[in-house]
Parts: C-alpha cells; structure tokens; sequence
C-alpha cells in the first residue's frame, strides 16, 4: 500500500497522505491559526492605537488653534492699547494747550486789572 501511496493512521484508517506529513499539515495549520490570531489582535491593537493618536491629533489642533485666537486677542488688545494711548496723548497734548491759553488769558486779566486798579487809584487821588 505504501508505494500505490496510501497509508494507515493511528486510528488505522486509510489516508493518502503519510502520517508524518499529515502531522507536519495538521501542526502548520495550527500554526497558521495562531499567526492568523495573533495578526488579528495586532490589528486590533494597531486600530486602536491609531484611534488614540487621531484624538491626541484633534486634541492637539483644537489647542493650536485656542492658543492661536489667544495670540490673536492679545495682539488686537495691545493694539486698542496702543491707539488708547495715542488719543490720551493727544488729550495731553490738547489740554496742556488750553492750560497755556488760559495762563497767558490770566496774566492778560491780572495786567488789566492792575491797570484799572491803578486807574482807580489816580482817578481817587485826583479828586
């Protein structure tokens, strides 16, 4: 039977293959189960794993984007700042010119009242 390439098992059935390459097909199949196992959880795994990283990603834009209105805001309130200090310097500058208007009105009053006063004065003397 050997040489017309059939073979008994260990339960003495007929096969057509040898029982050592029947054995050496049965453990590579569970080889290959294994392998198969294995490469599915790896994916699993590697699905995960890239799930994880799309969040960290989303997450990590969402703050770039917080941190970036932030440096926005405070570019535009240093630039409010900015023109609230002109117009104050200008409000300086335009009082401070009034200021002089009305010391120089001042001494013109104080000169025109001294005058009158001494008016007055030779005006009294004089009677």
């Amino acid at each position: 039977l050997g040489s017309a390439g059939l073979h008994f098992d260990d339960l003495n059935k007929l096969r057509v293959l040898e029982p050592e390459v029947a054995a050496q097909t049965a453990q590579l199949r569970e080889e290959c189960r294994a392998f198969v196992d294995k490469t599915a959880e790896f994916q699993k795994i590697v699905g995960s794993l890239i799930e994880l990283v799309d969040q960290l990603a989303k997450a990590a834009e969402s703050e770039k984007m917080k941190a970036i209105g932030a440096r926005n805001l405070l570019k535009s309130i240093a630039k409010q700042r900015e023109a609230q200090e002109q117009q104050l310097q200008a409000l300086i500058a335009e009082k401070k010119m009034q200021l002089e208007r009305y010391r120089i009105e001042y001494e013109t009053l104080c000169k025109i009242e001294a005058d009158q006063n001494e008016f007055i004065d030779q005006f009294i003397f004089q009677k």
